[in-house]
């Protein structure tokens, strides 16, 4: 991750050869595309922009309104996609692994916890991506997701700005802090879904059993 950081750094460095607004549209753009290609290194831009920040280079107030739009602009486009194209397809198809009765299912959790998921969803390395495609899928109000997403987003974004900020100095400390978290969550995030696979997996065995 440390390699990565001072390539992005290098990267955006470069880019003030052009003007601040190449910079402000590049980490636009990292912040746009990290969920639709997981696991891009947004966050790394963020990092690299909240340093800039601190060095007078780029102003705070531009940069988190840019981080945000950026990152609510995907996920509100791949909630569309899931709840125009996913939705149908997948109650038609009625697939075993994604089947009619789990998109009905997805639709009443987060009927009765959309709220809490959505708000702790800018938090979990990956996920994002799935959660807005879910509940589009699972025809969740789109006011909602916007509201709790971008609860999310903000504070998230504003955490991740203060840490930068405030070890702009400190640049191996900070890459170490992502690396730990990038080598807990993705490790946990594996395992949950070899999990749920393995449950689904003896579910269908025993259905199928009992039909026997």
């Amino acid at each position: 991750m440390t390699e990565s950081f001072e390539q992005i750094a290098g990267y955006v460095d470069h880019l003030f050869a052009y003007g601040p607004g190449l910079v402000y549209f590049a980490i636009f753009v990292a912040c746009f595309i990290e969920n639709i290609f997981p696991p891009f290194p947004g966050d790394t831009f963020i990092f690299v922009g909240g340093a800039l920040v601190a060095l007078d280079r780029l102003d705070l107030t531009w940069l988190v309104i840019l981080i945000n739009a950026g990152g609510m602009m995907s996920v509100m486009l791949l909630y569309y996609f899931g709840r125009r194209h996913g939705r149908e397809y997948f109650l038609r198809k009625d697939y075993r692994y994604f089947s009619a009765d789990d998109v009905r299912r997805i639709s009443e959790k987060l009927d009765r916890h959309g709220a809490w998921v959505l708000m702790f969803s800018r938090f979990v390395v990956g996920v994002r991506t799935a959660l807005a495609l879910s509940a589009g899928i699972g025809n969740y109000s789109a006011s909602k997701t916007f509201s709790y997403s971008l609860i999310s987003y903000v504070v998230f974004t504003s955490l991740l700005m203060y840490v930068a900020i405030t070890l702009v100095n400190n640049v191996e400390l900070i890459s170490s802090y992502v690396q730990a978290y990038n080598w807990i969550v993705w490790p946990t995030l594996i395992l949950l879904v070899i999990v749920y696979i393995i449950r689904r997996y003896r579910k269908l065995k025993a259905k199928r059993e009992a039909r026997q």
